[in-house]
């Protein structure tokens, strides 16, 4: 079993996140690649050929996905034969936070500036998922708290679909990766 972590808009494979999976599910192998998530279609062209090497590697692939990984990772579990999709705190649809935020940003990782244009945020719609209930394996975690999005959106789109894993308070960083780690460890680890 392999774990692939996606994280959100202005983070990296480096960040609190992907280092809590890599250090928690040894000796399971996690990979927490950086990738540009603010240019859709070089995000999806890299993951994909990333997730058709891993794929290769070991066919029981795990996509978990934060925020814009949760975005990305929803369009490719329908473009591979992944195991289990889980989500946390996804962007469900990108374009309707995003374009408050077009403008200068600064990735709070990796220190890189780059501007959100209006046909970076149009790109996200090329990887929406039209109907969830097609049989890939998913379940959400979600903070009611988060200030960043609505939790109500990812629990409507996945309310029938989807194993709900909702928690009182919290915020968009998710404050609950202890039961992601434990959910993983459950059902992955023997």
């Amino acid at each position: 079993m392999m774990i692939l972590y996606l994280h959100g808009l202005n983070s990296a494979g480096t960040a609190g996140k992907a280092i809590t999976l890599r250090e928690s599910l040894a000796p399971m192998s996690v990979v927490t690649p950086t990738y540009p998530a603010h240019r859709p279609k070089q995000a999806v062209s890299e993951l994909s050929q990333l997730i058709d090497e891993l794929i290769k590697k070991d066919p029981k692939l795990v996509i978990v996905g934060s925020s814009m990984g949760g975005f990305y990772g929803q369009y490719l579990a329908r473009q591979f034969p992944i195991a289990h999709l889980i989500m946390i705190n996804p962007a469900l649809q990108p374009w309707e936070l995003l374009y408050q935020r077009e403008g200068e940003h600064q990735n709070f990782v990796t220190g890189e500036r780059y501007i959100l244009t209006a046909e970076d945020i149009e790109q996200t719609r090329c990887y929406e998922i039209a109907a969830v209930d097609d049989g890939v394996i998913t379940t959400l975690f979600l903070d009611k708290g988060d200030e960043t999005i609505d939790y109500r959106m990812a629990a409507d789109m996945y309310r029938d679909s989807g194993e709900l894993m909702v928690f009182e308070g919290g915020d968009h960083r998710f404050q609950h990766m202890e039961a992601v780690i434990t959910y993983i460890q459950t059902h992955y680890q023997h």
